[in-house]
């Protein structure tokens, strides 16, 4: 973990792209899709079914690492609005023992919609929420241009082109806006099979406005690197 400062708070962010938030001792991760292997294979494109399982493996490990008592997802929690009925009974026991385990609130996002989502609670465990605000913060799954509070979100999956020891790597990276209003930050994708949009994409700059300034900012070799992405015209 590394640590970062933003918005008058101290976080931390994983290697895996999770942020932990000491003071509220709250994980945040954003767009897990779990079950995308078996909504792609429901529509003949065989991948293999396990992307749940080392999803939440990731989750149960970066709450490990850092001892925190609440989840907050950002929204895309499974891939479709039937993926908690697919979920296999594996995949299934491990979500309940966490949900369990840690007071877990899911935020809505865009693929988190359709008939079934409403029952989905009684499944999975934990709370619903369309957003929170907590410590000042305002969690939500997308980005709301002309934002002035400070603010958390997923959705874009940023990605960042970096290169380590002479080799061109493409990193999940979060996507961080400073400025009059206290800052505003965009979350990696934290799923298994998520993709990933670059980090300078103009939709990602415009969905930050306004701002003076926008990073990349992603942990490497154990510290926190920061890359300008864009930036106030004088």
């Amino acid at each position: 973990m590394v640590p970062l400062s933003f918005a008058h708070h101290e976080f931390a962010l994983t290697q895996s792209g999770a942020l932990y938030w000491p003071s509220e001792s709250a994980l945040l991760v954003a767009d897990l899709h779990l079950e995308k292997a078996s909504f792609f294979a429901q529509h003949g494109q065989m991948i293999p079914p396990y992307d749940s399982r080392e999803t939440l493996e990731r989750v149960a490990t970066a709450i490990r690492e850092t001892g925190a008592r609440r989840v907050i997802t950002l929204g895309d929690n499974f891939h479709d609005s039937e993926g908690s009925i697919r979920l296999e009974d594996h995949a299934a026991g491990m979500l309940a023992a966490l949900t369990r385990a840690v007071d877990w609130v899911w935020i809505t996002g865009n693929h988190d919609t359709g008939s079934d989502w409403p029952h989905m609670e009684t499944r999975t465990g934990g709370s619903i929420a369309e957003e929170l605000e907590l410590g000042g913060m305002i969690l939500r799954h997308e980005a709301q241009p002309g934002e002035t509070r400070p603010e958390m979100s997923g959705h874009f999956h940023p990605r960042l082109r970096v290169n380590i020891r002479k080799r061109s790597i493409r990193r999940p990276c979060a996507v961080v806006s400073t400025g009059k209003t206290g800052g505003r930050m965009i979350l990696p994708a934290f799923g298994t099979f998520t993709g990933g949009m670059d980090a300078a994409d103009p939709a990602i700059l415009r969905a930050l406005q306004p701002a003076d300034r926008i990073d990349a900012v992603l942990p490497v070799g154990g510290k926190l690197a920061q890359f300008p992405l864009w930036k106030h015209a004088a």
